[in-house]
């Protein structure tokens, strides 16, 4: 992937972003993510691959993602695809020479990869005190999603048993449960704070593998879709289900998908009733930084499980980590048994900081709001 263009299209959107989700600023969050990339010891998987082809750690890779598959097909009654079939015709897939008859070897083998950002800004809206659970779609509706990370240290290339892998994301018409603000849905409604759809937190194997059960996630703007991804090496599990609210994170970062993909998804309902401008990958700016000429790639590779997108999707990406890093987590809001509770001291980032209106990291001079800018988006310096 080439981002150049990319990133300067990603300005004209990012300022935008103060108006949907106020406090949190994708400049600030796409310049403390560059900064990092920047200093990172790896930046791919690529180095790994012969350690986990020759320790069959990829072998049990294609096995377990074929089995679930092909299990996930039988539960619904979906008519058995070939493993091979792939829509993903924007991401590697055709340069490949991918065709129907692709074997489940060629397929579920690789890995694509990313390296995860120190916990420096965690996006928008992370909930500590979330539940450990495989599936966290409650009453939500859209495309239901089954999602296969692998986490992989990049010092060692061994997988990463037993720490725990927590995701979060918007709805199908981009909105956050468990917090209320501004640009997130109806801020009139109280209840949200208390609300955990689309959140979870499962434990990795002795193969660094967790798995989750989900929806694909919609827009908001100034964001292409994507799901936010916190490993947690150092938390124990509670009597309540819970790693706690007392967080701290080795690593935070998030994982997107093919704009094939996600227009196939878009026309469908819910999502189809969002009215929040659409942001492409292309003009994803936190994108383009999560990308790199050296091998990351943040865009999960998939298969669909039926004929079309409603028939649901399985998902699959391997992330490198850094073990060595662990920092405290500063939330959101904090979820206990009585309910939600906002942080005072959440720290969004917010305009003023680098990246921000007035702030360092703006767009580039001569930059003028494209068509469609939103009414009263301010414009960055």
């Amino acid at each position: 992937m080439h981002f150049t263009k990319a990133a300067a299209a990603g300005l004209a959107l990012l300022a935008g972003v103060a108006t949907a989700h106020p406090g949190h600023d994708v400049r600030q969050e796409a310049a403390e993510r560059r900064e990092f990339m920047a200093n990172a010891k790896r930046t791919s998987l690529s180095h790994c691959a012969e350690k986990l082809r020759a320790r069959g750690i990829e072998a049990r890779n294609i096995a377990r993602r074929k089995a679930h598959v092909e299990a996930l097909r039988q539960k619904r009654g979906l008519k058995r695809r070939d493993v091979g079939e792939v829509l993903a015709k924007d991401h590697n897939k055709t340069s490949l020479g991918y065709t129907p008859n692709t074997d489940a070897e060629t397929l579920f083998a690789g890995y694509n990869s990313c390296v995860l950002s120190p916990e420096v800004t965690q996006g928008p809206y992370y909930v500590a005190g979330e539940y450990v659970r495989e599936n966290n779609i409650e009453d939500q509706e859209g495309v239901n999603l089954v999602t296969d990370y692998q986490i992989i240290d990049v010092n060692t290339c061994d997988p990463v048993p037993n720490v725990y892998v927590e995701t979060w994301a918007c709805n199908s018409t981009g909105v956050y449960g468990g917090v209320i603000a501004g640009g997130n849905g109806n801020t009139a409604d109280p209840t949200n704070i208390n609300k955990t759809w689309l959140r979870g937190i499962q434990p990795t194997d002795e193969d660094g593998v967790a798995r989750f059960e989900t929806l694909f996630p919609g827009h908001y703007i100034g964001r292409t879709h994507h799901i936010h991804i916190m490993v947690h090496t150092n938390a124990t599990l509670k009597a309540n289900q819970t790693i706690g609210v007392d967080n701290y994170a080795s690593h935070v970062g998030q994982a997107y998908f093919d704009q094939t993909l996600s227009n196939e998804v878009e026309k469908t309902a819910p999502y189809n009733t969002n009215t929040q401008p659409l942001t492409t990958n292309a003009q994803d700016f936190l994108l383009a930084e999560g990308a790199s000429p050296d091998g990351v790639d943040p865009i999960m590779e998939y298969t669909l499980l039926g004929e079309t997108v409603s028939d649901g999707i399985f998902a699959w990406l391997a992330f490198g980590i850094d073990t060595t890093v662990s920092k405290k987590i500063s939330p959101a809001v904090f979820l206990y048994e009585e309910g939600g509770v906002a942080n005072p001291d959440g720290g969004f980032g917010g305009p003023g900081g680098p990246g921000g209106p007035g702030g360092p990291g703006g767009p580039p001079p001569g930059w003028t709001p494209p068509a469609g800018w939103p009414t009263g988006a301010p414009v960055p310096p």
